[in-house]
């Protein structure tokens, strides 16, 4: 029955009225909900769609269905690496002993030679290249040498043919000799010095054999105990830092070979009389001795007057270990002490004493030798009866030995504290001048060898912790006041342009935050140092006995030279190899661990040799202060929401079973962070550790739990050799040029060989496969020299490799338009909008989606990828830039994030843009990735990642045609952001790759509080912060030449920004203020005193103009990282807006990692709320005068003492050589009269 005309009136009215008010736009709501839905399926459908259309990932899942999945056992994987890593190193153990076993031989019998002192040799810092221009010999006569009494010898430096190879980093080098450098500070003509050089150039022989029975050898080197270093192959020393610091016999691979560990105390004299030149004298032997120590060894400086005090208060009563942090703390401490009052050395001696005595019972410290540094300027008594006490309880042995240093010219009461050495086994300097002291301070050593070279036939084998080749710790501190001058220098040249515009608080905050973001630039793979480790041995004078000349004192007045023989105990010096961490991370088969999965390796200590977050460098170039003593607890974040360095007690008892070289396993929740610790994710990992056999090393590998236990792998009938049988051409999988490989990855090398890319040689040992009688090589590693092989493979790798090179050969045709292919890798639509998206011709389609690249990456490190055209025709550079930047296959940060995606949403693609891509001005590309798993029976494991980069402005324009003018006008906004709270799409093209709660703070806090995003707090353990300092400090007064280098440069440049402004006439009532400043010395009137805007406007330009000196500060930082709740139905996405309390709509984007996010921006919200994923400085509970330092050592963890250690030897006592006294002393009554009569007259 028809229903009346009014029924139905009632009808619509009664609708019209729920539905305005019910509907999502009630009470002047302006969000719509179920429009904002609408938006967010529909970009999300075409997003998807344009993906699976572009990257036909189904075609590539199906090219997988002919592998097989396998578990990943991680116990074998672990020890197979391990074994491969232990073979190499006892390949250059071994290398090192025939060094050293040649070296002792060839001293010995060159034992009787006479030294040449125009003895000609390679001097790596003269020799000269062929063409070279050579400096001309001296025209004048030679002048007297005043510190050797002997004429200047010239010598014309040696030419040599240099040629760059790739296994030494491009270094020009020659295999036929070696060369020698000689630090600044040593004479290469002095008689012990040249003698040594003559002789050691007959280890050439047995560089060129070691170097031909293991080609993977890097630098050999012999280092002198006389100072000079031979290095094999020969090459230039490089001359790019203003002053050369290397010394050998300061590096940790010499002092570890040449002294087992050790606990060592330094008392320094706190008396009146130490003042002026000797305060910085003995300022300097202390620094000095610092350098010497490792981090095997322990320390603590005591300064005493009438009471003993530690240069750091909390380090009281106690030994700290010699890392880079700990050493950087006591030179600070130091370089603040002033001495007071009379020294009581009985009270610090005694102090020493019971310290070692306690650090030995109680198991700490080094627990091998023990020493005690004595530095003063003269002893009131000898103290026999403290050393009796503590020292002389079992003779002959003395178990502390003790060191003098005697400070000063004029000195009078030497022989006791001569005593205090001679009859404790040390060792007695006498130190007038700065230019003496590394090489008076460095006699200590040979006597601490003495043990080893009596015993003769033990020769420690040592491993270095890791270190940054030829550095010097103290181009940290030059390199950071090289880089402030430099922006000082900016800020200048900019006021210049702009003027007072610099002054604005906005330029003032840019300027701020973009250098603050330079500071934050810790990349963890940088060319520009090379890290390694290195295996040293020490070399031992074979002789028992030998003749010396020495000063003898005949009486008061008279000093004789005479000589005699006497019972030696020498040390030649230190034999040597390096070993590329690289080099190391090439044996661990990342494709074995898979995406996701890394290895790592822990020293005794508990650092880190190499970890996927080592990072040692920050602002690109600059070493940290501690950059290599970075512990594995400190890495490894564990996901357990504990506060800074309150370790979890798991974690602590997985780090002792590692240290403690078991073999082991465990499970852990941990916090993953990456892309420059901007994003983070939450995984539980799989940990597998063993040790290194005869290193103090032991190998760790992890991979994600939920992935990482299965692996992709080729059925046997894809085996090569099979594939070559069936009459297929392997080489035709890789024709073409779109595809790469890792380059970081091992696949094959031939020692003898080398390629311009990794591609060229993996097609050599490609076609190498195809010869009859390939067989592949039994080890990764080069075998011992009786076996030599030039080969080394992968096997697994490359039977990976060219099976996925021949199921994805086909993806790097181009996308077919219009005529589809009927081939069976044709594109098949799985839509409508991917059936209009085939039909467009190129040209449109190109137009209209800005595709530039559509790529594909496999887990054997294979890369494929093809470019989209506007025509048919190539346009060159899109492909050779994608491949450029993104070679490396699961370590890329997109492979990574999309097979983590696989399990929020299968069908899903992520989507990235560069951070703060809007703030470039230049064209935004956006990646898409998707993962593609292969599945066999209830096991899936990633095969592969496909994805297509696009225009950012074509994604903007096609979010603009879905909502229309909705999100143009004033008052909403409208933003896309990815699973970590980054701008994908803003309407305001700049705020794009920004983090969203520096944009809109208030509504991101809203987002975590109603569980959109998750806020997660990763702690930065490695981070460097930047404290003021002042004119004195530990960092300028190294009392190397690169403080009086930088003292001129900073005298220099406030001359020249003085100028500058007299000049340019940039800032009135400059001038007068920067006479009241610096040229005070110049008894100058100052200006007339300006009125007080213009003083307030000279003072906010001289912010600029004075230099703001910091020094580095090892530190902790934590960051707020965000990251999207994977609740598949969260409620808050079912929510509507409401008026102010809740503005927004946020939606998830379907099949994306993205949220769309619509905001009312009529209601009020306070823009100075900011969120932001920056580091932020952790500041800790410290005590007054308390560091950072000693926060960490009082906190410090256990670690696992090296194997050897040889402290002591019974024939030690006959050696009587223990330092002299100087003849000045014989003549102090002719000093005191002529000091009087000089005074009368």
């Amino acid at each position: 029955m028809a229903r009346p005309f009014w029924a139905w009136r009632r009808l619509c009215l009664s609708l019209l009225f729920v539905f305005i008010n019910c509907g999502p736009a009630v009470n002047g709501e302006k969000i719509n909900y179920n429009l904002v839905h609408s938006w967010a399926d529909k970009l999300g459908l075409e997003l998807f769609s344009l993906g699976d259309f572009i990257t036909r990932r189904k075609e590539v899942q199906e090219s997988f269905k002919e592998a097989k999945v396998v578990t990943r056992q991680g116990g074998i994987i672990v020890e197979s690496m391990a074994k491969e890593i232990e073979m190499m190193m006892d390949l250059k153990v071994s290398a090192v002993r025939r060094i050293m076993d040649t070296a002792e031989n060839t001293a010995l019998s060159h034992q009787n030679d006479m030294a040449d002192k125009m003895f000609s040799y390679y001097n790596a810092k003269e020799m000269a290249e062929p063409g070279e221009p050579t400096p001309p010999p001296p025209t004048t006569p030679p002048d007297m040498d005043d510190q050797i009494g002997e004429p200047l010898i010239y010598v014309p430096p040696k030419v040599l043919v240099l040629e760059p190879r790739p296994e030494f980093q491009n270094t020009p080098v020659n295999f036929s000799v070696s060369s020698v450098h000689v630090p600044v500070n040593v004479f290469d003509r002095a008689s012990d010095v040249i003698k040594a050089i003559q002789w050691s150039e007959n280890l050439d022989q047995i560089f060129r054999d070691n170097y031909k029975n293991d080609p993977s050898l890097s630098w050999q080197f012999f280092g002198s105990s006389t100072g000079f270093m031979r290095q094999f192959p020969a090459s230039k020393w490089k001359k790019d830092v203003p002053v050369d610091l290397y010394d050998c016999r300061l590096r940790s691979w010499y002092m570890e070979a040449a002294t087992s560990p050790k606990d060592i105390i330094i008392l320094m004299d706190g008396s009146g009389s130490m003042l002026g030149q000797r305060l910085d004298i003995a300022k300097h032997v202390v620094n000095t001795i610092l350098d010497t120590l490792g981090t095997n060894d322990f320390v603590n400086i005591f300064t005493f007057d009438k009471e003993v005090s530690p240069v750091v208060g909390c380090f009281e009563d106690t030994l700290i270990q010699a890392n880079l942090g700990n050493i950087r703390e006591l030179k600070e401490g130091i370089e603040s002490f002033k001495p007071k009052s009379i020294a009581n050395y009985t009270a610090a001696l005694t102090k020493a004493f019971e310290i070692l005595e306690e650090t030995k019972i109680n198991s700490r410290g080094a627990q091998c030798n023990q020493a005690i540094m004595i530095i003063g300027d003269g002893a009131p008594e000898n103290n026999q009866e403290v050393f009796q006490l503590h020292n002389w309880r079992d003779p002959p042995y003395r178990p502390v030995r003790v060191f003098t240093y005697l400070i000063g010219k004029e000195v009078a009461n030497w022989d006791d504290i001569r005593w205090m050495a001679c009859e404790n086994q040390g060792y007695y300097v006498h130190l007038s001048d700065t230019a003496e002291v590394r090489e008076m301070v460095l006699n200590y050593i040979p006597v601490m060898a003495r043990p080893l070279v009596l015993g003769r036939h033990d020769h420690p084998v040592i491993w270095t912790q890791v270190y940054a080749d030829l550095e010097d710790t103290k181009l940290s501190d030059y390199l950071w006041e090289i880089k402030q001058c430099e922006e000082q220098k900016a800020d200048v040249l900019e006021y210049w342009q702009v003027h007072d515009r610099m002054l604005e608080p906005s330029e003032m905050h840019r300027r701020e935050y973009r250098r603050m973001k330079e500071t934050w630039n810790q990349p963890v793979d940088s060319n520009v140092y090379q890290f390694m480790t290195t295996v040293s041995m020490p070399i031992y004078d074979r002789r028992e006995n030998a003749n010396i000349t020495e000063e003898v004192l005949i009486n008061e007045a008279l000093w004789e030279l005479q000589t005699r023989e006497t019972r030696i105990a020498n040390i030649l010096g230190v034999a040597g190899t390096d070993v590329p961490i690289n080099e190391i991370k090439k044996l661990l088969s990342p494709f074995m661990l898979g995406v996701n999965g890394y290895a790592f390796i822990v020293t005794n200590n508990g650092y880190v040799l190499f970890h996927p977050d080592f990072r040692p460098i920050f602002q690109g170039y600059i070493l940290k202060p501690a950059y290599n003593s970075v512990d594995m607890i400190e890495v490894e974040l564990l996901d357990d929401d504990r506060a800074a360095r309150d370790f979890n007690p798991v974690l602590m008892t997985i780090r002792d079973a590692i240290i403690n070289q078991s073999t082991g396993s465990k499970w852990m929740l941990v916090k993953n962070h990456f892309d420059e610790m901007k994003r983070v994710a939450r995984v539980k990992r799989q940990y597998y550790w063993t040790a290194i056999k005869n290193t103090p090393f032991t190998l760790v590998i992890s991979y994600p739990e939920r992935y990482g236990v299965s692996r992709v792998e080729p059925r046997t009938e894809q085996d090569i050799h099979r594939t070559y049988i069936t009459g297929k051409n392997i080489r035709s999988f890789f024709d073409g040029k779109r595809w790469k490989i890792h380059p970081d990855w091992l696949f094959c090398k031939q020692t003898n060989k080398t390629f311009r890319t990794p591609e060229t040689e993996l097609l050599y040992f490609v076609d190498r496969m195809s010869e009859p009688g390939w067989h592949w090589p039994s080890s990764r590693s080069a075998l011992p020299p009786e076996h030599a092989a030039a080969i080394f493979c992968d096997r697994q790798l490359m039977q990976s490799l060219v099976f996925d090179a021949r199921v994805t050969k086909w993806f790097s045709n181009n996308t077919s338009f219009n005529a589809r292919e009927k081939d069976e890798k044709s594109v098949s639509a799985s839509s409508p909008i991917a059936v209009l998206m085939g039909l467009l011709p190129r040209h449109e389609f190109k137009q209209r989606f800005g595709i530039t690249v559509a790529f594909l990456a496999t887990h054997s490190g294979l890369t494929r990828w093809h470019e989209f055209h506007s025509n048919m025709a190539e346009q060159p550079g899109v492909g050779e830039s994608f491949s450029q930047n993104n070679k490396r296959a699961i370590d890329e940060i997109w492979y990574k994030r999309a097979v983590d995606q696989y399990f929020v949403q299968k069908e899903s693609f992520v989507y990235s843009v560069p951070f703060d891509a809007g703030e470039s001005g230049s064209e935004i590309i956006v990646t898409a990735s998707n993962a593609i798993f292969h599945n066999e029976s209830s096991k899936s494991a990633p095969a592969a990642v496909v994805g297509f980069q696009f225009q950012h402005s074509a994604f903007y324009k096609l979010f603009h045609n879905i909502t229309g003018n909705a999100c143009a006008v004033d008052d909403k906004d409208c933003y896309i952001l990815d699973n970590n709270g980054f701008v994908i799409i803003s309407s305001r093209v700049h705020e794009t790759g920004r983090f969203f709660g520096e944009v809109n703070g208030a509504i991101m806090m809203r987002l975590v509080e109603e569980r959109v995003y998750k806020r997660v707090i990763v702690y930065d353990y490695q981070a460097v912060c930047f404290e003021s300092k002042t004119e004195v400090n530990a960092s300028n007064t190294l009392l190397s030449p690169l403080f009086h280098l930088l003292r001129v440069g900073k005298w220099l440049l406030h001359t020249a920004l003085w100028y500058i402004v007299q000049l340019m006439r940039l800032a009135p009532g400059v001038t007068a203020h920067y006479n009241d400043v610096y040229m005070d010395v110049n008894g100058t009137e100052p200006e007339p005193e300006p009125d007080d805007n213009s003083r307030a406007k000279n003072t906010a330009w001289l912010r600029y103009l004075t230099l703001h000196r910091t020094r580095l500060k090892s530190c902790d930082m934590q960051r707020e990282l965000y990251m999207l709740y994977n609740e598949k139905d969260n409620v808050v996405y079912n929510m509507t807006a409401h008026a102010c309390e809740r503005p927004f709509v946020v939606l998830p984007i379907p099949n994306s990692n993205l949220i769309l996010l619509v905001i009312d921006q009529l209601c009020p919200r306070d823009v100075a709320y900011v969120l932001t994923v920056n580091p932020k400085p952790i500041h800790y509970p410290l005590a007054p005068n308390e560091t950072f330092s000693c926060y960490k050592h009082a906190r410090e963890f256990n670690r696992v003492r090296p194997q050897s250690c040889i402290s002591r030897h019974a024939n030690e006592s006959a050696i009587k050589l223990c330092g002299k006294g100087c003849a000045f002393y014989a003549n102090l009554t002719l000093l005191l009269l002529s000091h009087v009569l000089s005074r009368l007259l």
